[in-house]
Formats: C-alpha cells, sequence, structure tokens
C-alpha cells in the first residue's frame, strides 16, 4: 500500500517537473511577443494620428471650398479674405481636392463630361458620338439627384426610348449603365445618319429612295453595269444599337441576280461593313457602276 503511494507521490512529481521545463521554454518567447504586440500599437497609434490629420486637412478644404462653390454658383467674383501665403496654400490645395473629386466622379460615370447645376442638386451629362473616328453631335441629359433620381432635361431625339432604357437600367443604382446605354443608342444612330450622308457625297450613282428619320430603314437604287439593269436594295436597321444592317433584301426583274453567288456576297458584305465601304468595293468588283 505504502509502495503505491509512493509510485503515485513519483508520478505528480514527474509530471510536475515537466509542466516546470514547458512552462521554463516558453519564457525566452515572452519578450518577442511583447515586443511584437508593441510595434503593432505604434502603427496603429499612428494609422490613427495621420487619419485624424487627414481629416482635419479635409474639413479645412470644405470651409474653403464652401464660399467658393457658392461664389460661382452666384456668379459672383469676389475675392476670398485670405491674404497669408498659408491662405493661399489651403485655397489651392481645396481647388486641388476639388478637381480631385470631379475626376474621381468623371472616373465612376464612365468618362462623360459633367458639370454641376442646380448647386449641386443635378448634374448635366454631355454625350459625344463618334463614327470612324470623326466626332459628330453631342448630346445633353440633365439629371437631378435629390430627392429622387430623376431626368430633368435633355436634347436627346425623342425616337431613343430615354424612359424606358432608365427603367431597365435603374437610375438610383445603376446610372453608370444607363449612360453606357444611352450612349450605344446615340452613337449607332449617329454612324447609321453619317453613313446615310457618305453615300449621297461618295456615290452620285446610288440612289437613295427612301430613308427615315431614325435612319433604321435605307432604301437604294442601284445600277449594274450590264444593260443598265437596275436593282433595288433595301437594308433594314431592326437592332438601333448597331450602326449596320440586321436585313438585306434585293429586287430586279430579273429574278435570278438576287439568289446568284455574287449578289449572296455582296449582301452579306453590306451586313459586315459600313454601307458607303460595301458600295465601294462592289463598284471595285464592277457589281454596280
Amino acid at each position: 500500500m505504502e509502495g503505491a503511494s509512493t509510485r503515485g507521490v513519483l508520478s505528480h512529481l514527474s509530471l510536475l517537473e515537466v509542466q516546470a521545463r514547458s512552462w521554463g521554454s516558453q519564457v525566452p518567447q515572452q519578450p518577442s511577443r511583447v515586443k511584437e504586440l508593441k510595434a503593432k500599437v505604434e502603427a496603429l497609434t499612428s494609422q490613427r494620428d495621420q487619419l485624424k490629420a487627414e481629416i482635419q486637412i479635409h474639413k479645412n478644404l470644405q470651409k474653403l471650398r464652401a464660399p467658393v462653390e457658392k461664389q460661382q454658383a452666384d456668379g459672383e467674383e469676389e475675392e476670398m479674405d485670405v491674404d497669408s501665403e498659408s491662405s493661399e496654400l489651403l485655397r489651392l490645395m481645396a481647388r486641388h481636392s476639388e478637381l480631385t473629386d470631379l475626376l474621381h466622379a468623371h472616373h465612376l460615370i464612365g468618362g462623360y463630361d459633367v458639370i454641376k447645376t442646380h448647386r449641386g442638386k443635378g448634374v448635366c451629362f454631355s454625350l459625344a458620338t463618334a463614327f470612324e473616328d470623326v466626332y459628330l453631335d453631342t448630346y445633353n441629359l440633365e439629371i437631378n439627384l435629390k430627392p429622387k433620381v430623376r431626368i430633368s432635361r435633355h436634347n436627346i431625339p425623342p425616337f431613343i426610348p430615354l424612359n424606358n432604357l432608365a427603367e431597365q437600367s435603374d437610375l438610383q443604382t445603376g446610372m453608370r449603365a444607363f449612360l453606357a446605354t444611352v450612349s450605344q443608342h446615340l452613337n449607332a444612330f449617329a454612324g447609321r445618319k453619317q453613313q446615310l450622308k457618305l453615300v449621297k457625297e461618295q456615290h452620285k450613282s446610288v440612289e437613295v429612295m427612301e430613308s427615315n428619320l431614325l435612319c433604321s430603314i435605307l432604301v437604294l437604287m442601284l445600277t449594274m453595269p450590264k444593260e443598265k439593269t437596275p436593282l433595288l436594295c433595301t437594308l433594314e436597321y431592326t437592332d438601333h444599337t448597331r450602326c449596320l444592317p440586321t436585313r438585306v433584301h434585293l429586287d430586279c426583274e430579273d429574278k435570278r441576280i438576287p439568289d446568284s453567288p455574287q449578289w449572296k456576297k455582296n449582301c452579306r458584305l453590306l451586313m459586315e461593313v459600313p454601307v458607303h465601304r460595301a458600295l465601294t468595293a462592289m463598284k471595285k468588283s464592277r457589281n454596280i457602276v
């Protein structure tokens, strides 16, 4: 009985010794852990101080920007009450901050030109159109931001479904998508309109029989060299976001001509490249005069 008790005590002492060694091996690690925590605290403190300084600078810049924006809105040119170099520096910083904000907004809205209206309660977007690296018409779209985002005024052609596009994109959350869709419609329309103009300027032998305001249909009278055979070519643009036709139809007294391999190839060409360039290629191939 006594031997069993002794073995129990020795076993307990051995366990204590093992624990003591384990604790002893951990003691040297504590200073490094404390050092790591101190470094982290110092880094966080420095970050806090930097944020405090940035917040204070931002507040100062906002105070300086307020009278400048008020003067711009009122059309006044009164000078600010600043006469020291530090005040002038702060004024320039305020202007820099304002331009930075505008640049950030310009990036967020997809690169469209924008100006504030109604003392910041609205914005006016300028949507430029272009075709084949040539700038064409520019359209303006004014949107109220308060109390709710909504379209105020614009000079966008009435046949472009602006309200439907606004509902589909959800102006409250999808402003950038809305502007991109409107711009796509405007550029497609400008491209179709410009093609019609170029056809009239570059192809005097081609007669424009019909077109509409949206330039979604174009009927051309072509003339083939052989016996001066007339050929009626109808281009339909059912996709109003594109400047290329979705369907090309040919009419001729000789019913074999529209089904010939050459004119099937010409129809594909008219659907793949702008019409004025397709006509140029057809002339070079001596398919039309």
